[in-house]
């Protein structure tokens, strides 16, 4: 059994610092919640931005994500409610619903929108982004939507549920894949006194966001809305999650890339002449 499906963690990664997210618009002044601020991005190489959306005020977000580029990374885009409606210059299209993930891999360039819609009067979810080592970066761009049925779940023995998003866990291989950056995304949900352990590489950088109730990790108790980085201490094989109430939370971890990073907006490159290049490839139409 690999490291990261073991289900046995017999010294649990603590909570190294608690971040709470910064509240801002993008695209068309979509209102949104900044989880990973830049300042961050070394500590949780490979991620270099989680955003969490949600409302059920169309007026916060009916204006969506216009036309817009990236270059260098990729993305996945996790609705919890809802809808998002994708269409981009390489010629993909398509409707992501309640429950799907998008994965999108920018590479060497991509001009998408991203828009938005309302379903039974709810809208939620996530977008992470996520590096591309430098052989990589120049990549053709692809696009990938897995609707919520393709998902694998996994029935916890708590009665909690398990949604592998990416990586491998408890023996379940996720929808996603990457080996570059060995990326695990789980979308846990927990009843009350629920307990869940997850195997970790300590070279993994890891992270926790509760979206509803309130968990503990490592003696610590860590609250809805709060994103908890976790240590990387030698000795810790892994994390494990106790629900004080019923809970729902992801746990994202990947393997870093220790190279530099230069953002510039929507472009990340490994230096600024790079970055240069990405500006005057867009302006010029060769992006």
């Amino acid at each position: 059994m690999s490291p990261t499906s073991a289900s046995t963690v017999n010294h649990s990664r603590t909570i190294e610092q608690l971040v709470t997210g910064l509240n801002t618009t993008d695209g068309a002044g979509v209102q949104l919640t900044r989880l990973i601020p830049p300042s961050l991005q070394k500590r949780l190489d490979p991620f270099l931005l989680l955003d969490a959306f949600g409302s059920n005020n169309p007026g916060d977000y009916v204006a969506g994500f216009p036309s817009h580029p990236h270059r260098g990374f990729e993305t996945l885009t996790y609705l919890l409610a809802g809808r998002m409606r994708h269409s981009d210059n390489a010629g993909h299209a398509g409707l992501l619903e309640t429950g799907g993930i998008q994965w999108m891999t920018a590479g060497r360039g991509i001009i998408h929108s991203e828009m938005p819609e309302q379903k039974d009067g709810l809208l939620a979810g996530f977008q992470l982004w996520i590096n591309l080592p430098a052989a990589h970066k120049m990549q053709p761009p692809s696009y990938l939507d897995v609707q919520s049925p393709a998902i694998p779940e996994l029935e916890l023995p708590n009665g909690g549920l398990l949604r592998v998003i990416a990586g491998d866990s408890h023996g379940v291989a996720g929808a996603i894949q990457r080996p570059a950056t060995e990326p695990l995304f789980l979308d846990l949900h927990l009843p009350a006194g629920g307990a869940f352990s997850q195997a970790l590489p300590p070279d993994r950088n890891a992270f926790i966001y509760v979206y509803r109730g309130e968990l503990t990790v490592g003696g610590r108790k860590l609250a809805a809305r709060q994103l908890a980085v976790l240590n990387n201490r030698s000795e810790s094989d892994g994390v494990v999650m106790i629900a004080e109430q019923d809970s729902q939370a992801i746990l994202i971890a990947g393997r870093p890339l220790r190279e530099p990073i230069v953002q510039r907006g929507p472009f990340v490159m490994n230096s600024e002449a790079e970055i240069l290049q990405a500006i005057d490839d867009y302006q010029n139409g060769r992006l």
